[in-house]
């Protein structure tokens, strides 16, 4: 829960609800609406954008849907610091498995405003809601990656009415070594981040996420993630800092849904999931081969085959 103190409306939170009524003008949307749905161009689905009203402010969000949606929608909750865009390359994968996706930007990620407070995790979560009810859905399948992950956990456990399957894309327990040394380096890395006179810090943001990426890596792909770390309406360290802050060790016993734990050979907190695993073997356990932190843009079609195969099993 937010508490009174965390919703008062504070000016910076007017200058980004106005930024953000500026951008959807921007885009055709009108304030807590959604423009005509694109069609892309194979035919295979259609994409709506638009607002929510949230806790914060408005929540943009993409909703992609199949000629011939089956089963509930599928909400996505991208890591951090990213927006939305990380799942574009499984958007027409899952549509073309049936399956509507919606994606979200975090709030003060992307084109969501940020809350006037660093947040939770927690607080994170309250977003969602938001979503569903602006768009008439009283419950959905909920999938979040890395600090998407622990916001997707937080909300099943705040909001267990409103989701029926839950993908935990990245599970996330830790020791407090681990987490102290997250944080400390969230610390140097993130909060006391300098932008450079000579543009210098773009370029080393680039070669971070050049080098993280692993084989096959794509320059054009870098540059979108570098741009899609700086765009957001809110300070950019909030996302990991708030998921260093979480503890999924106490979470992850508490959850109650059909979940699947999903992780991949080459993603950096892979020895975390399969500690995961072992603190709940019931739960459904699946590793790809391979990919690392941007398993999503490198294995397209094998993640959505796990998380369709499992949403349907």
């Amino acid at each position: 829960m937010v508490d009174s103190q965390k919703t008062t409306i504070s000016r910076r939170s007017l200058v980004s609800a106005v930024s953000a009524i500026g951008a959807a003008g921007a885009l055709g949307i009108e304030s807590g609406g959604a423009r005509a749905a694109d069609t892309n161009s194979s035919g295979s689905y259609k994409v709506t954008r638009g607002y929510a009203d949230g806790p914060f402010g408005q929540v943009h969000y993409q909703d992609v849907s199949p000629p011939d949606p089956q089963g509930l929608p599928l909400v996505l909750l991208h890591q951090a610091p990213m927006t939305l865009r990380q799942f574009d390359s499984v958007l027409e994968p899952l549509a073309n498995r049936g399956i509507r996706s919606i994606s979200i930007d975090t709030p003060g990620f992307g084109q969501s405003a940020p809350p006037d407070f660093v947040p939770t995790v927690e607080d994170y979560a309250t977003a969602v809601p938001a979503v569903l009810d602006h768009l008439g859905l009283d419950k959905v399948d909920l999938l979040g990656h890395h600090t998407g992950a622990m916001i997707c956990t937080a909300v099943a456990l705040q909001f267990p009415e409103r989701i029926n399957n839950l993908v935990i894309n990245g599970p996330f327990p830790m020791t407090d070594e681990e987490r102290a040394g997250f944080l400390s380096r969230n610390k140097t890395s993130e909060q006391d981040f300098v932008h450079e006179h000579d543009g210098s810090h773009v370029q080393s943001s680039f070669m971070g996420r050049y080098k993280m990426y692993g084989e096959g890596v794509d320059p054009k792909l870098i540059t979108r993630y570098t741009a899609e770390k700086f765009i957001g309406l809110g300070p950019f360290w909030y996302g990991h800092h708030a998921a260093f802050q979480y503890n999924h060790n106490e979470a992850l016993p508490k959850v109650k849904h059909r979940t699947l734990l999903l992780t991949n050979t080459g993603d950096q907190i892979y020895e975390n999931a399969k500690w995961a695993n072992k603190m709940r073997p019931d739960l459904d356990f699946i590793v790809l081969q391979g990919g690392g932190v941007d398993v999503v843009d490198q294995m397209p079609e094998e993640w959505s085959d796990a998380v369709v195969g499992f949403l349907r099993g």
